[in-house]
């Protein structure tokens, strides 16, 4: 069932923003991603889903079929569900552009709205049978299969606007340079690639809707070839981009081949029902530079984003709406039908042009709106120290659950490391942060005669307490000041 697959797609979005962040907003990004499930949910089922494929409705959105349709029995529940996970799709690739500052609010918001009403009304123009996307002049219909510009561009969109408003993480740029802020897992981040390089094969192989009718197989079975093979180019070529040095370092790196590799996978969404495999190589490959140059241009226009979710989804989402009328093999370039095809892409690129539209007129009320009120963005006191503990009270990695039962810490009574003012005291000095911080009480083996009872052996001892063997080393919790960088 391709929608239990897809569904999948959830867990490796979380294990892949949860290793890129740092581990003091681990648990705050988790519980992000696991309300995208509950809140757009609710939304999608009770009034989403009627905006996006209501049977009765204009071209620009459906107003009947709420709560699925009836309470108590939807006509087509399998259809929903599928839905339903693409909606949640482009609700979570938000997040990972915003995390680490944001309120917790904020993101209860915009999950209703971006669920339950900005992607509904995308869906409506281009997925429903009345849409305005899928009633073009002259017989012409938007052509996106699995979602490159109704999902990802409007997800990208939404996570530029989102994360311009809100602002950089404090210590991301430096005297109008980026700095790296380093995620706290990098296997982590390969588990939730790994998961979504499994999903996408569902998420285009399955926007078929149907494997029963004839000639179903062959559209699913092409869809999924086409989406490995374009993922693969696309991760080979940004990570030959990345090795090159036009992205700062010459490195083999992992983190650029993943992002490389889900932005041909995002590309490839629009025509993986129809293109060649050839065809979903150029896809590829073309992907993995847009993705590189989408990168460099969103961190040349100031924002920060974690996940460097915009450059994957609307980066690789815009190319891939522009591609399909270009390499699609029955209606594309490569067709017969030339006129028809230059037709079809003006037409994908009309509806890219206003999705991106329609995304920011409402992403940037909404944001716009919550920063008036003060509720976008949490103080800066809270986003040095982290968010798991002050919002949730459950850091990921609690300190008192490590260590080896030969070390033992004292409770941790520790001062505030800011002053009244708000800033942190030094990092040096008699009234420093280091100062001010409890030391680690250690036990010292006695090396002593040992107990004729027991046998001899090389740890036996007889274990004290000694606050004099204690070493100058000074330990920091959550949020602490590392150097001269407030990480």
């Amino acid at each position: 069932m391709p929608q239990s697959s897809f569904f999948l797609m959830q867990s490796g979005f979380a294990f892949l923003e949860a290793g890129s962040v740092r581990s003091k907003n681990t648990t705050n990004i988790l519980i992000k991603n696991m309300l995208d499930i509950f809140i757009t949910g609710l939304c999608y089922w009770m009034f989403g889903f009627a905006f996006a494929f209501g049977q009765v409705g204009n071209p620009f959105i459906g107003h009947s079929d709420f709560f699925a349709g009836s309470l108590r029995y939807s006509p087509d529940p399998a259809f929903w569900l599928f839905q339903f996970v693409f909606c949640a799709t482009a609700t979570t690739i938000v997040s990972g552009a915003m995390a680490e500052r944001t309120e917790f609010v904020c993101y209860l918001v915009y999950c209703v709205v971006i669920g339950g009403f900005m992607y509904p009304v995308v869906t409506h123009w281009a997925w429903s049978d009345v849409g305005w996307l899928a009633n073009g002049p002259n017989g012409i219909v938007y052509k996106d299969f699995a979602g490159s510009g109704v999902v990802h561009v409007v997800g990208g969109t939404t996570a530029f606007v989102g994360a311009k408003l809100l602002g950089p993480r404090i210590g991301r740029f430096k005297d109008g340079q980026a700095v790296q802020i380093s995620g706290h897992t990098v296997p982590l981040v390969a588990l939730g690639a790994f998961i979504l390089f499994f999903g996408f094969l569902a998420f285009n192989g399955g926007s078929q809707a149907s494997i029963s009718g004839a000639g179903d197989g062959q559209v699913v079975s092409n869809a999924m070839v086409n989406t490995l093979v374009s993922g693969a180019a696309g991760g080979l070529v940004a990570m030959m981009v990345k090795r090159s040095g036009l992205l700062g370092g010459v490195n083999w790196s992992l983190l650029t081949s993943i992002n490389g590799a889900l932005s041909g996978m995002v590309a490839i969404c629009a025509a993986a029902d129809s293109a060649y495999s050839w065809g979903a190589l150029v896809i590829g490959i073309v992907a993995g530079f847009v993705y590189c140059a989408w990168s460099k241009l969103v961190v040349k226009l100031g924002v920060d984003d974690p996940l460097d979710a915009v450059a994957v989804h609307l980066g690789a989402g815009l190319w891939g709406v522009l591609a399909a009328p270009i390499l699609a093999s029955d209606v594309g370039l490569v067709a017969e039908d030339k006129q028809y095809a230059l037709l079809l892409f003006g037409w994908n690129l009309l509806g890219a042009v206003v999705i991106m539209a329609w995304c920011v007129l409402v992403s940037g009320l909404m944001f716009g709106t919550l920063k008036a009120f003060g509720i976008l963005r949490v103080p800066p006191e809270i986003e040095l120290r982290g968010l798991d503990i002050p919002k949730h009270g459950e850091p990921a990695y609690p300190t008192e659950s490590y260590g080896h039962g030969w070390t033992i810490m004292p409770p941790d009574h520790s001062p505030d490391l800011f002053g009244p003012d708000g800033k942190p005291y030094p990092l040096y000095g008699p009234d420093s942060a280091p100062n001010r911080l409890p030391q680690p009480v250690y036990l010292k083996m006695n090396n002593g005669p040992r107990p004729v009872s027991r046998p001899p052996s090389r740890s036996s001892g007889r274990h004290v307490y000694n606050p004099s063997s204690v070493p100058p080393v000074t330990y920091f919790n959550h949020g602490a000041v590392v150097e001269d960088t407030y990480m």
